[in-house]
């Protein structure tokens, strides 16, 4: 066999195996949105007073939306507005979320229930982030229209997370779910 033949034998082998990686890794993603899909439903047979969105690649829960009686019409987050949170993050491997799977969280409360270690009590207060390219598409896409005041779950596939990046404690290609309590937004700044 000559120099030529092995090389596109090899250029073969490799294009077949980056497709059947690819399908493989398709094969995940439309599991995780399965997975999103039924903890969708799940949530709104339960709570009868949730609300679900989808924006882009980012499927949202707004829980207990009943404030506007309260607070009237309120503002909404806009592309390049801030937005202040108290947050807990979740890989979802299923139709719910479990303390088991949580990776992130500035709750001090959830972060006990989790079983964590408590040593840094700097890191549980609010975070504010800025609705902008440095968060990852499904958070853009997610909390893009949130309000003050409200709870929200936004999911999203790891495709529109971290990919294959592997993330502090958030494994690569990770669906995940943001459990969002907003405290205030800003789209003046």
């Amino acid at each position: 066999m000559s120099i030529r033949s092995l090389l596109i034998a090899g250029l073969f082998a490799v294009a077949a195996a980056a497709a059947c990686s690819k399908l493989s890794l398709q094969g995940t993603y439309d599991k995780q949105a399965a997975y999103i899909e039924n903890f969708v439903s799940s949530q709104m047979a339960k709570d009868t007073t949730a609300t679900f969105s989808r924006r882009g690649c980012a499927y949202r829960l707004t829980l207990h939306d009943t404030l506007d009686r309260v607070f009237g019409q309120r503002d909404t987050l806009r592309q390049g507005g801030q937005v202040v949170v108290w947050y807990a993050c979740f890989t979802l491997s299923g139709s719910s979320l479990s303390l088991n799977n949580l990776v992130a969280t500035n709750v001090k409360e959830i972060a006990q229930a989790a079983g964590w270690q408590l040593s840094d009590t700097l890191r549980y207060k609010t975070d504010t982030l800025r609705l902008d390219k440095s968060l990852v598409r499904g958070l853009q896409d997610g909390l893009q229209g949130v309000r003050p005041y409200d709870e929200y779950v936004i999911l999203f596939t790891g495709e529109f997370g971290f990919g294959n990046s592997e993330r502090g404690t958030i494994p690569a290609r990770s669906a995940l779910a943001y459990q969002f309590w907003i405290e205030k937004i800003d789209n003046e700044n």
